[in-house]
């Protein structure tokens, strides 16, 4: 048992005769971490990518928010009227009337 760990530990495994099978299956090896290591990192930044998307999204959503509220006080009766007087244009105080053409 000692005998194999020493013969592994001192590169026996890869310099042997029959070193060629060992030298495709560390090929393999190696071949399957990198395309680990490189879908790790991939899922990383797709993890990063959602998570500004999720602060841009919130932020938006108060923009719209705030914009539909701002549009809300622009459209009361009473804001209009201020904005009017303003200018010189005061609101009537008879009612409509129908104008009726035969």
């Amino acid at each position: 048992m000692k005998d194999k760990i020493y013969s592994i530990l001192k590169g026996k495994l890869l310099l042997s005769d029959d070193a060629a099978k060992n030298w495709g299956m560390l090929l393999f090896l190696s071949v399957l971490a990198m395309i680990m290591i490189a879908s790790s990192h991939n899922a990383e930044s797709k993890i990063h990518q959602i998570a500004f998307k999720n602060t841009e999204v919130k932020e938006f959503r108060t923009r719209f928010v705030d914009g539909r509220s701002r549009l809300m006080q622009l459209k009361m009766e009473s804001q209009i009227q201020k904005k009017l007087n303003t200018k010189g244009v005061k609101a009537s105080t008879e009612p409509p009337f129908k104008i009726i053409v035969n």
